[in-house]
C-alpha cells in the first residue's frame, strides 16, 4: 500500500499578535520626508519661515541673529545680524526679497535679503515685538508687541498708519487677512483674539479662546481662523460672529505654532509634548504625527511640502527633506541612454521560489514531539519577545488535546518557565482565556504531584494561584461597577422617555394623564 504524506499546516501566530497601526496614504506620504538633519545654533529658535520663491531658502531666528538656511546643502546661506538684543519672528515677502523681523530693542526693522542691509527702522513700539508680518498688498507690515498693540507700518515712509492698544496682556500671535489688506487678527496672552478693520479703526471681533494665545492664522478663504493656546486649537467662523466651529484637543502640553501645508488641505500643529501633528482640515481628525527629541517652538514646511523645518528650545533645527521617487532619479544617473526604449520579447523567466521557513517548534510538532516544541516555546528569548508564538502553540495543543502530554514530559526547569509565562500573561487581554484553559491542563497534570515541585516552582505556584484570585475579585468589581452603570443608563432612557410624552401635547392632553403614564412607567 502506498504511502499518503498529507501537508503540514503551520501554527498561525498572526492572530495573537498586537494590533498595528493603520498604514493610511497620510503616513506613507509625511513618512517620505526622510531622516532628519539636526543643525545647532545659539538659542532657541524663535521663529522659522520659508522664502515664497525658489530656492524657497528659509529663515530661522534666533539669539540676536536671523539665519537664512539653504534647504538642499542644509548649510547658512546669509547671516543677518544687525540686532543689539534678540530678534524675534523674520518673515520674508512674497517675493522673497525682503525680510521683516521685530526685536527685544522694541524696533522693527526691514532687510534686503540680498544686501542684508537694513532699509527701514519702524520706531514707535514700547515693548519687545515678538511677531511681524507683511500685508496682503506687501506695502505695509504688520507688528504685535508685548506693549499689548498692534501696529500697521508704511513702508515707502516709514510712519504708522493705524495702532489698536485693545488686548490687557502681551500680544504673541498675529495674522494677515489673506483677502484684504485691511483687516488683522492678533491673539494675546489675556485669552482674546481680536479682529480689527484698519479701515475704520474698530475692534470688529472678539473671541475668547481660553488660555494664553500663542499662534494664529487664517484659512486661505479669509472668513475662517485658528487659534492655539494650551492644549486647544480652535477654529472659528468670523461671518457668524466668531462662532466656534471645532476644538481639538490632541497635545498634552503647550501648542506653540501652528502652519498649512498640502496645499492648505492639512493643518500642522506643533508643541511642547516634541510632537507635531498634522490635521485633515475637512474632518479636524489628526492623519499623521511626527516625533522630535526636544520641546517645538517653532515650525515651516516649504512648497509642495518638500523640506520641514523644526525649531526646538535647546536651539536644534531638524531639516527634513522629502525622498525623490526612485524613477526621477533613475532619469539623472548617466547623460546617455544605450538601451533601447522598448525590447520585444518571448522568452518567459521563472523565477526560483524559496522554501517556505518552518518554525523549529513546528518541526517537533510535526514529529509530534509535543514536549520539545512546548520546551522551545518557554525559552525566555521567546516567550518575553514574541510570546503569541508561546500561546498559539498552547492553542493548538490545546485543539489537539495533546497539551497535557506536553506538559507531563516537562522538566523541573521547564515547569518553572511555564509558571512563569502563566503569571505574565494571565492579565493580557489577548491571551487570557486560553491562559487559563492551559493552567486548568496544568491543575489537572500535576494535582498529586505539586509537593514533590521544588522550592522555587512551589513559591512560583503559590504566586499564580494568588493571580488568579485577584483577578476574579476584579473581575466581580467590574460586573457589580457594570451593572450599576447599566442602571444608571436605564433610568436615564426612562426620565427621557417620560420627558418626550410630558412634552408632546397630542399624547398627554392633561395633568392628570401624565400622573396616569409616570405611574405606568
Amino acid at each position: 500500500m502506498a504511502h499518503i504524506s498529507y501537508p503540514f499546516k503551520k501554527t498561525n501566530k498572526a492572530v495573537y499578535k498586537k494590533p498595528a497601526s493603520v498604514l493610511t496614504e497620510d503616513v506613507i506620504y509625511w513618512k517620505k520626508l526622510g531622516l532628519p538633519v539636526l543643525v545647532k545654533e545659539f538659542g532657541a529658535i524663535d521663529y522659522i519661515d520659508f522664502s515664497p520663491v525658489e530656492p524657497y531658502y528659509f529663515a530661522a531666528t534666533c539669539s540676536v541673529r536671523v539665519q537664512i538656511y539653504d534647504p538642499i546643502t542644509k548649510v547658512v546661506a546669509k547671516n543677518i545680524s544687525k540686532f543689539v538684543e534678540a530678534a524675534y519672528g523674520g518673515t520674508f515677502r512674497r517675493d522673497g526679497r525682503l525680510l521683516v523681523a521685530g526685536s527685544e530693542e522694541s524696533a522693527v526693522k526691514l532687510f534686503d535679503v540680498q544686501s542684508k542691509n537694513v532699509l527701514r527702522v519702524f520706531n514707535g513700539h514700547t515693548g519687545p515685538v515678538h511677531r511681524t508680518f507683511f500685508t496682503r498688498d506687501q506695502i505695509k507690515v504688520l507688528s504685535f508687541s508685548d506693549d499689548k498693540s498692534v501696529c500697521l507700518w508704511d513702508i515707502a515712509t516709514e510712519e504708522k498708519i493705524a495702532s489698536f492698544s485693545e488686548h490687557t496682556d502681551y500680544i504673541r500671535a498675529g495674522a494677515p487677512s489673506p483677502m484684504t489688506p485691511d483687516i488683522i487678527l492678533s491673539g494675546s496672552y489675556d485669552h482674546t483674539v481680536k479682529l480689527y478693520d484698519c479701515r475704520s479703526n474698530e475692534t470688529t471681533l472678539t473671541v475668547n479662546h481660553g488660555c494664553p494665545v500663542e499662534s494664529t492664522l487664517f484659512l486661505p478663504s479669509g472668513g475662517i481662523f485658528i487659534s492655539a493656546g494650551g492644549t486647544d486649537i480652535k477654529v472659528w467662523d468670523i461671518f457668524n460672529g466668531g462662532k466656534l466651529l471645532a476644538n481639538i484637543s490632541q497635545h498634552h502640553k503647550t501648542i506653540t505654532t501652528l502652519t498649512l501645508a498640502s496645499n492648505n488641505s492639512r493643518l500642522m500643529s506643533a508643541s511642547l509634548d516634541r510632537h507635531v501633528k498634522i490635521y485633515d482640515l475637512s474632518t479636524f481628525k489628526v492623519v499623521h504625527n511626527i516625533d522630535f527629541p526636544n520641546a517645538v517652538l517653532s515650525m515651516a514646511i516649504s512648497e509642495r511640502d518638500d523640506v520641514l523645518a523644526v525649531g526646538m528650545i535647546d536651539g536644534v533645527i531638524s531639516i527634513r527633506k522629502r525622498v525623490q521617487p526612485a524613477s526621477l532619479l533613475e532619469d539623472k544617473k548617466g547623460l546617455f541612454k544605450f538601451a533601447p526604449d522598448h525590447v520585444e520579447t518571448v522568452d518567459v523567466v521563472v523565477t526560483k521560489q524559496k522554501a517556505t521557513k518552518v518554525a523549529e517548534f513546528d518541526k517537533f510538532l510535526r514529529k509530534m514531539e509535543f514536549t520539545k516544541a512546548l520546551s522551545v516555546v518557554l525559552k525566555s528569548y521567546v516567550a518575553t519577545k514574541f510570546p503569541e508564538k508561546t500561546i498559539a502553540l498552547i492553542q493548538e495543543m490545546l485543539r489537539r488535546k495533546v497539551l497535557h502530554m506536553a506538559i507531563n514530559g516537562l522538566s523541573e526547569k521547564d515547569i518553572g518557565l511555564l509558571l512563569k509565562f502563566f503569571r505574565k500573561n494571565l492579565g493580557e487581554a489577548r491571551f487570557t482565556r486560553i491562559v487559563i484553559d492551559a493552567v486548568n491542563v496544568f491543575i489537572d497534570v500535576f494535582e498529586n504531584k505539586i509537593k514533590l515541585f521544588s522550592e522555587q516552582n512551589l513559591c512560583l505556584y503559590t504566586s499564580l494561584k494568588e493571580d488568579i484570585r485577584e483577578e476574579i475579585e476584579v473581575c466581580k468589581r467590574v460586573s457589580e461597577l457594570e451593572g450599576a452603570i447599566g442602571l444608571l443608563f436605564s433610568g436615564a432612557q426612562v426620565s427621557t422617555s417620560i420627558g418626550n410624552l410630558e412634552m408632546n401635547d397630542n399624547l398627554v392632553p392633561s395633568s392628570k394623564a401624565q400622573k396616569d403614564i409616570v405611574i405606568d412607567v
